[in-house]
């Protein structure tokens, strides 16, 4: 292929990084936000989210201008339809993050509710779980996508004992039904988060090795 193609895959790798940073900075804010009880921090995910969507849209034109332009095949092909799904899910993992900074701010309000679930401990399992899934893209690492695979499993684990817990809570307490409902989408959010996280690790694989690997057992990975 031409140098002005290999250009337009630096100036695409460049940019899904840029997208990735983005998209993590989103992530720790919001769970930041949580953790300290700080709103500016919920409103800057919020206010912010429009930058995401633009990137996202930029990398999008670029990988279909390249795959009509030039027609590449086996590395590069995959290259840019791993970018095309990372993109996709990063930018659903920015709406989520938005997500939690909205029922973050209404749980500011909320100054005798007591947290009957470590929704810390899991937002930051979350977030390493992101974190990793990004550095196994940047560094192109299938074992460190491996391990963002089998660590999905104990977020579901997670989220179900929250979402028991919330039921709990809600049938002991009526009143704190509301504010209880939304630390459970939070939890529920979170659980989305590393299931992206997971897709990301799984379009890793594919871009390095060529594997398809969802839907396999984790023996098998």
């Amino acid at each position: 292929m031409t140098k002005l193609f290999r250009d337009e895959l630096e100036k695409i790798k460049k940019k899904i990084l840029s997208l990735s940073s983005l998209v993590e900075e989103s992530v720790e804010k919001a769970v930041l936000s949580l953790v300290k009880n700080d709103r500016s921090l919920a409103e800057e995910v919020i206010e912010n989210d429009h930058l995401i969507d633009t990137l996202e849209v930029e990398v999008e034109e670029d990988c279909l201008k390249v795959m009509a332009l030039y027609q590449p095949v086996a590395i590069d092909l995959r290259f840019l339809v791993a970018v095309l799904k990372i993109n996709n899910d990063l930018e659903r993992i920015a709406d989520i993050s938005v997500n939690i900074a909205d029922r973050c701010i209404y749980l500011f309000k909320e100054a005798e509710l007591k947290m009957p679930f470590d929704l810390e401990g899991m937002a930051d399992k979350t977030r390493n779980m992101l974190k990793k899934s990004l550095s196994s893209l940047i560094e192109q690492d299938v074992d460190m996508a491996n391990e963002v695979i089998r660590e999905d499993d104990e977020i579901d684990e997670i989220n179900r004992k929250v979402y028991q817990e919330v039921y709990r809570q809600i049938k002991k307490d009526p009143s704190m039904t509301e504010a209880l409902s939304r630390c459970g989408a939070i939890a529920k959010f979170l659980e989305r988060i590393s299931d992206y996280s997971t897709n990301i690790a799984e379009d890793v694989i594919y871009m390095v090795d060529a594997k398809i690997v969802r839907h396999k057992p984790e023996s098998l990975l």
